[in-house]
């Protein structure tokens, strides 16, 4: 089965996130969680359960039960934002079976996601953590590293590193046995963030004697924090598909109107003369006249990333 963690406020993406979940940002016109959904169809999974909170029943509304994507959805709400080792926590009750899981707010990119699954039947492994080659040493910061033994289980992992000694970085994707829910129930809150992390309750699994190991399956992990982040992603994947622009068969781009690079959705509107490049404007809003360069149109004015 499937896992989608979609519960966090997104307060860094504001405005966007005070009228929107941020999973359901659109990402060449498709909600983020559809996207995720479809990499879990691809892989035959059709069981997949939503952690909601901020704005949840929008997500509810929004994707239903998962019929019109080929799944069966249920929903399981986050009370409280106490992290993520919190949020998965809340699935305990009702998963029995191994599952895959991702953190709602990322775009991955990946090759062969199916030797995920192919590790996780090896002999002697309870989960596999999706990683990648990164040679920033400041993203590698930003999330978690793993230190990996000579028999290629992982040993250690280190949430935020300081100094991180290796290049791999972890992306957000899990594939967990059941038994992880125990070492969730034993999981302290950090001093730091007052939150229960996943990567402790990793490492408690480790130390419980349960096989953990890495899997190099991510090409890229974009993560929506931002603005600049929602902007920069639709850029990216619309450079990805080989096209220029795109424009939603329901929105109005005038003549005369010149779009370079650009994102226009569902019953938005372009006037004549107005000039877009690299821009992303959002479902029913209108651009005004004038030459826009690298911004989001949206109901409430342009933000500039």
């Amino acid at each position: 089965m499937g896992v989608l963690l979609a519960a966090g406020k997104g307060t860094r993406i504001r405005p966007f996130s005070d009228t929107l979940p941020k999973p359901l940002l659109p990402v060449l016109g498709r909600p983020l969680l559809v996207w995720q959904i479809d990499a879990m169809v691809a892989l035959g999974i059709r069981d997949i359960t939503i952690v909601i909170g901020h704005l949840g029943h929008q997500i509810v509304q929004t994707l239903g039960d998962g019929s019109a994507f080929g799944v069966r959805l249920s929903y399981v709400e986050q009370d409280r934002m106490l992290g993520i080792a919190h949020a998965v926590g809340q699935l305990e009750r009702g998963v029995d079976r191994p599952f895959l899981l991702f953190l709602g707010d990322i775009f991955f990119e990946t090759r062969d996601l199916g030797s995920l699954l192919t590790r996780f039947r090896q002999p002697g492994v309870h989960a596999v953590l999706a990683v990648k080659r990164e040679p920033s040493a400041e993203a590698i910061r930003r999330n978690f590293t793993v230190e990996i033994d000579a028999q290629g289980f992982v040993r250690r992992v280190i949430e935020k590193p300081r100094h991180p000694k290796t290049d791999i970085k972890g992306c957000g994707l899990y594939l967990f046995d059941p038994a992880i829910f125990d070492a969730i129930r034993r999981t302290p809150r950090t001093a730091l963030r007052d939150e229960y992390e996943l990567t402790d309750a990793i490492q408690i699994f480790i130390e419980y004697g349960y096989g953990v190991v890495a899997a190099e399956v991510v090409e890229d992990d974009l993560n929506l924090s931002t603005p600049k982040d929602l902007l920069d992603l639709n850029l990216h994947v619309l450079a990805k598909s080989g096209r220029s622009m795109l424009v939603d068969p329901e929105a109005l781009v005038e003549s005369g109107a010149r779009l370079e690079r650009s994102v226009v959705g569902r019953g938005a509107r372009v006037p004549q003369g107005a000039v877009l490049e690299s821009c992303l404007v959002l479902p029913g809003v209108s651009v005004p006249a004038g030459h826009h360069q690298r911004r989001i149109f949206a109901a409430d004015g342009p933000v500039d990333c």
